[in-house]
């Protein structure tokens, strides 16, 4: 894809996010508006992954390590081809298979079950530490929040993941700012994340985690580092896409009421339009697969 084609593919995936958090009256809209730019270049142009066969021993690995932002992962698999779109609609329904935290075992395209954070990162080390003792060459893509980071086991795993010197191995921190309780800043302060990854042995990149065109730079850089394992630091902005999201840390881990959505919603349409239109495309017919599944806002549209 373009750097238009995917800020309009992001923007898709982020009016689709906002809509299963309202339509679940639950979920985490902010990491995962922050995170969509990221995810969408590795789905769109990264990865080798197959959505018709995805479960290929060869292909490339991605662990949502903060896996509470599933309202940015399951519509960026949808958009990739593994499922409907219709089935966005039953996030965190008892009569759907979209648990709020990532799952592998019901959701097609998951790699891993993730949820208790730091727990990711420590599997996607052993994905990658298994590719290199199968000698395969698929790469593991694990992301993280800057909240997450404050976990201990993270940086065990960080620690075996230079040791065993895995240079398919790539981590990308969400440096959004903000986590449940506040700036992280004020609630445990972890920088500087460049010097701290570098001196347990990670090669550290920094990106704009919305710039398209820094962020495959980032993931080229990544590709290309031998003999240990690569960090992207990429600064976000957490509710990225809906104004008054965007860095509110309000917004970490709840449901927007009827009037929020429609704003929101409104907002991200609007974005999808002049993208569409920039990327050569329709606005009519990008958005018209998905207004088709919207939930119904407070005037019944």
């Amino acid at each position: 894809m373009t750097h238009q084609e995917l800020a309009l593919t992001a923007a898709k995936g982020r009016l689709l996010g906002l809509d299963m958090v309202y339509r679940a009256a639950s979920g985490h809209p902010g990491g995962s508006l922050s995170a969509m730019d990221l995810l969408t270049d590795l789905y769109q142009n990264i990865m080798r992954i197959d959505p018709q066969n995805p479960r290929d021993p060869d292909r490339d690995r991605f662990v949502l390590s903060k896996g509470h932002c599933t309202p940015a992962l399951y519509p960026m698999l949808a958009l990739r081809g593994y499922f409907p779109l219709a089935d966005l609609q039953l996030f965190r329904s008892i009569h759907g298979q979209m648990s709020g935290h990532a799952e592998m075992n019901l959701v097609k395209g998951v790699d891993m079950s993730t949820g208790s954070l730091g727990q990711g990162i420590s599997v996607a080390v052993g994905m990658a530490l298994a590719g290199k003792m199968d000698q395969k060459s698929y790469r593991v893509y694990a992301m993280l929040g800057d909240g997450e980071i404050e976990e201990g086991q993270v940086w065990e795993a960080a620690m075996s993941a230079a040791k065993f010197h895995l240079d398919n191995l790539c981590a990308i921190v969400d440096v959004n700012g903000l986590q449940i309780d506040g700036p992280t800043a004020e609630v445990m302060p972890s920088e500087p994340l460049d010097e701290k990854w570098a001196s347990f042995g990670w090669h550290v990149i920094l990106c704009d985690g919305h710039d398209f065109a820094a962020i495959e730079q980032a993931f080229a850089q990544a590709a290309a580092v031998k003999d240990k394992p690569t960090v992207i630091l990429a600064r976000t902005v957490k509710g990225k896409g809906v104004s008054y999201m965007e860095n509110n840390v309000g917004w970490h881990g709840k449901a927007p009421n009827a009037q929020q959505y429609h704003q929101g919603r409104e907002e991200l349409i609007a974005q999808i339009k002049e993208l569409a239109v920039q990327a050569g495309r329709s606005p009519e017919e990008e958005l018209a697969p998905i207004l088709a599944i919207l939930c119904e806002d407070k005037e019944g549209n």
